[in-house]
């Protein structure tokens, strides 16, 4: 790889794959921001600077590499996402959800993972995920805390119900069919809010980014 490649511009800023000496880079540019959301994406990306600091070390995420004010640079992770990826294996949902056991050791809940591109099945098979702007990190680990990993276990088996739901267990079946009290609140307050301004206003989509958050790392 020679040329710097945008992946992702939007409100919030651009995302561009970059060349480097050891390999290519994912760079997050605050600066490019709409002017009145800029305080917003810097406040984004402070938020994923914390949580992969947190998580420097351990493999199946990003490792932060430099930060400034207006610039997250991350590691490269190869691989694809699980929407393009469509694995049925469930040694990658295992290991998904070891991982995920990991980060909330680590005291960071990913809270995004509800989003296919943000889950990625590495060229090696294992799992990884990826985008943690909306991470919280908790030294406490508190009650809030844990119902929001409980939604990030949540997430993750509504995904494995997708892609090979006769593999869930009767303990994973429990879990999906009994979401969390602050899940049914947000779901009736504050869900409806948030898809009108990223859908009506911003024009999202659940899995655009994918180019982002998937294939390109």
């Amino acid at each position: 790889m020679d040329d710097e490649r945008i992946l992702k511009c939007d409100l919030f800023g651009e995302v561009v794959l970059r060349p480097d000496a050891e390999g290519p880079v994912i760079v997050r540019n605050a600066a490019a921001a709409r002017w009145w959301l800029r305080w917003l994406a810097r406040y984004l990306l402070r938020r994923e600077a914390i949580a992969l600091a947190a998580l420097d070390g351990i493999n199946g995420v990003p490792q932060l590499l430099h930060l400034e004010r207006d610039t997250l640079v991350r590691s490269f992770l190869a691989g694809k996402p699980l929407h393009d990826a469509k694995t049925d294996d469930p040694l990658w949902f295992k290991a998904a959800a070891r991982l995920l056991r990991r980060l909330h050791r680590a005291g960071v809940c990913h809270n995004d993972l509800a989003k296919e591109p943000n889950l990625l099945v590495l060229d090696d098979g294992s799992p990884a995920f990826i985008d943690f702007q909306l991470a919280w990190h908790s030294t406490r680990r508190g009650r809030l805390f844990r119902g929001a990993a409980r939604e990030d276990i949540r997430h993750l088996l509504k995904h494995k119900r997708s892609y090979c739901a006769d593999r869930l267990t009767q303990r994973e079946h429990r879990i999906l069919a009994n979401p969390s009290a602050m899940s049914r609140a947000w779901a009736h307050t504050a869900k409806p809010v948030y898809l009108f301004i990223t859908r009506r206003i911003l024009g999202w989509a659940d899995r655009e980014g994918a180019a982002d958050r998937g294939s390109t790392r």
